[in-house]
């Protein structure tokens, strides 16, 4: 499990970077677009950055440029964004960069700061004491109103009061806010609105607040309190906000009165990646961003160095589909690197067989090299989770639960903790450390004693589970003893503790050598090398209860995400029915038409049979079933696949690009398509262009199609052409000589 940027402040490697000796030194390394927003210093800038795009890195960069070349004073910028990781994150860079000063936190944990400090003077005494988990409170207030909550409907109901609060709704008006905003609410309205009604007076009973009244009430005394504003002002002089796309109108209003009347504000963010509407987030901010900024600079990061291009491919396609205002403003991604596998569609009988499937597929690529921490299962909700832990538990592979308990809160990870700090305050007295002469082996020691062994204890449960949290904390060990070798000092057990320190409050995990287990929701943010998409049905993505048009379309966005968090290896894969045995009445999701071999857009003539699919089980791994092209195409407006902007060009409507956007074109491929063309068009007696128009086969150049769906897709490609020609390009892209040229008809 890898953070989606890998930070410096937590190694990867043992390689510590360099701080750079200039600020124009800062700027080495960035691409053209990346530069634009590090240059971006003054007034109002957005930045529209896609999956994989780097945009931590050019926005951590900016950051520094500007205090490294005395633009900015450090202690007068805030970053805020969602996670205290990625903000930990954010800090280590720039202290990397040599801006260490700049405050980056989470808009809790900076209007907690400030209610912190201005309390006793804003309101008088104690700030009250924060309550951590309003559960508890919950169904307490909820058995005050005589209402009986089950421990889903709990959960969900919490979740409602959380939505009310960021969406700035009191109690009284919970229901018609309801009804305004189609939400599905967990129980009836009017319960619910009496439910959050008797929470708050428990709460003031108890003098207690909640997380959403930490932004709550920094807003009430920015309002109410003028003077300090004013010097929150004059203490932060410049803004920059991640995933600006998330933020809450509780959130956006915090941030506009941390502004005033000023305008230095960065924001980042991608419509596309919009996923916790549910919670209250809203991509208007982002998107109308231009219009309450008539100067802002937008800078668009379409560069992706992540994914390969047969991933950021199937990407595009699939938010290519997509409707409503944040796909009016999508990203077409540019994949920067290297061919890789094609994604493969597997079609599976039932669950169990599903997953037993993606667990032999699992350990053939632990077989192969990729290491079981890069490999990642995906899937819509958590109940999913069980049968993968079952079907990876037998077949011997590790893996980790992600959303389940934090990893600095486990007992093991506790216990390991004071052990660690005891041995570091011992020093050289403590005899357990006496045949160790590095940090690695001293750690290997303490934890020793706590059920640590050099070799991973067989199967799986909470012996495993143990174990593997201890070894995570050796690897740490390892890491850090490698990069402070390599800077020319050494580590100490001091050294290891305070990273634990930082990493607990950064909760900025060390990596469990495990396959994660995790929903879309918790994958954000993440990337491994290979991804599993599982389950992806009607009625789970989108889940049943996607009603509204834009609930599909936020459906769309999560596997958007899911797909976009794959580097190399992506396995999509659905079952058709629930048990063995089971009624085979499940259809593989509607996301995936006109995009898996074999078919077509929804509402495009519908799916074509079932063809192009793999089938899981009845095949042999790697094989494809053959099936007909398909006989209709996407009828909808053509947009470029690196700008968005839509099409109206023939040509470029063949090329399904802007003539002056890049071409990522194998230009050997079209040399060998134009040769082939050549005599197909002697054979027949025809000009070349009856064959294929030089578009055209610039198009196959820049796609290389794989199968005959992906082919039919391209335009100019015709049944009669596909039927007459297709054989021939399908091999020519697959790089394999022809014997001859096609028979005429």
């Amino acid at each position: 499990m890898t953070s989606a940027t890998h930070s410096p402040l937590f190694p990867q490697t043992p390689q510590v970077p360099e701080v750079p000796d200039s600020a124009d030194a800062v700027l080495d390394g960035l691409d053209p677009e990346q530069r634009e927003v590090a240059l971006a210093l003054r007034g109002p800038v957005c930045v529209l950055a896609g999956a994989g795009t780097g945009k931590t890195r050019a926005i951590t960069h900016r950051i520094a440029y500007g205090v490294r070349a005395g633009i900015l004073q450090p202690s007068t910028v805030l970053a805020v964004t969602f996670t205290n990781r990625a903000a930990g994150e954010m800090r280590g860079r720039l202290r990397q960069l040599g801006a260490g000063g700049v405050q980056a936190r989470t808009f809790h944990s900076a209007a907690l700061r400030q209610l912190q400090y201005f309390w006793p003077k804003a309101v008088g005494g104690e700030l009250p004491r924060l309550l951590e988990r309003k559960v508890q409170l919950v169904n307490e207030a909820a058995a005050r109103c005589g209402i009986r909550l089950d421990r889903n409907e709990l959960r969900d109901v919490t979740s409602e009061i959380e939505w009310a609060k960021v969406t700035q709704t009191v109690p009284a008006d919970y229901p018609a806010a309801v009804a305004k905003s189609s939400r599905d609410a967990p129980r009836a309205p009017a319960e619910i609105s009496q439910i959050y009604s008797t929470y708050e007076q428990l709460k003031r009973d108890r003098g207690v607040i909640d997380f959403e009244d930490v932004l709550l009430l920094t807003v009430g005394i920015l309002q109410d309190r003028h003077d300090i504003a004013d010097q929150i002002r004059r203490q932060y002089q410049h803004f920059v906000v991640d995933e600006y796309q998330d933020v809450s109108p509780l959130q956006q209003r915090l941030l506009e009165l941390w502004l005033g009347e000023r305008d230095n504000l960065c924001v980042v963010g991608d419509a596309s990646q919009t996923i916790y509407s549910f919670t209250g987030a809203t991509p208007d901010h982002l998107l109308n961003f231009r219009s309450r900024y008539a100067n802002a600079t937008v800078v668009k990061l379409v560069r992706d160095y992540r994914s390969t291009p047969q991933v950021v491919h199937l990407a595009n396609g699939l938010l290519s589909q997509a409707r409503g205002k944040a796909a009016d403003h999508r990203l077409e991604l540019v994949s920067q690197r290297e061919a890789g596998p094609a994604p493969a569609y597997v079609e599976y009988g039932d669950e169990p067989a599903e997953a037993e499937s993606t667990a032999r597929r699992i350990r053939d690529l632990i077989a192969a090299g990729v290491s079981a921490s890069e490999i990642a299962v995906l899937y819509r909700i958590n109940a999913q989770s069980q049968v993968y832990e079952t079907a990876l538990a037998d077949a011997g592979v590790p893996y980790q639960l992600r959303g389940a308990e934090r990893f600095f809160e486990r007992p093991e990870v506790r216990e390991a903790g004071v052990a660690l700090r005891g041995a570091a305050r011992a020093g050289g007295n403590d005899s357990l450390l006496d045949d160790a002469d590095d940090l690695a082996s001293q750690v290997r020691a303490v934890l020793g004693t706590k059920g640590w062994t050099a070799k991973a204890p067989a199967g799986s449960g909470a012996v495993r589970d143990r174990w593997e949290s201890l070894a995570a904390l050796v690897r740490l060990a390892e890491q850090l003893s490698s990069s402070r070798a390599a800077a020319g000092s050494r580590a100490t057990l001091s050294d290891l503790v305070a990273e634990l320190d930082e990493r607990a409050a950064a909760q900025h995990a060390p990596t469990v050598e495990g396959v994660t287990l995790a929903s879309l929701h918790a994958a954000k943010g993440l990337e491994w090398d290979a991804v599993f998409l599982v389950g992806l049905t009607e009625g789970m993505l989108p889940i049943t209860y996607a009603k509204t048009d834009e609930q599909v379309e936020e459906e769309r966005r999560l596997l958007y995400v899911g797909v976009t968090r794959a580097r190399l290896h992506l396995t999509l894969s659905w079952s058709l029915a629930r048990a063995p045995g089971g009624r085979a009445s499940r259809r593989p999701s509607r996301f995936l038409s006109g995009l898996r071999p074999g078919t077509v857009a929804a509402g495009v003539g519908g799916a074509v049979g079932g063809g192009g699919i793999e089938r899981g089980g009845s095949s042999a791994p790697g094989t494809v079933t053959g099936t007909p092209a398909p006989r209709h195409r996407n009828r909808s407006p053509v947009r470029c696949r690196v700008c968005g902007k839509g099409l109206t060009d023939a040509g470029e409507m063949k090329l399904m690009r802007c003539e002056d956007c890049p071409s990522d074109m194998d230009e050997a491929l079209y040399e060998r398509l134009r040769d082939w063309r050549a005599v197909q068009a002697e054979a027949i007696g025809q000009p070349g262009y009856c064959v294929f128009t030089d578009k055209t086969l610039m198009a196959i150049a820049e796609t290389v199609p794989s199968t005959e769906g992906e082919l039919a897709m391209i335009s100019g490609v015709g049944v009669r052409k596909m039927d007459r020609f297709g054989s021939d390009v399908l091999a020519i892209c697959a790089g394999q000589e022809l014997g001859g040229s096609s028979d005429d008809d």
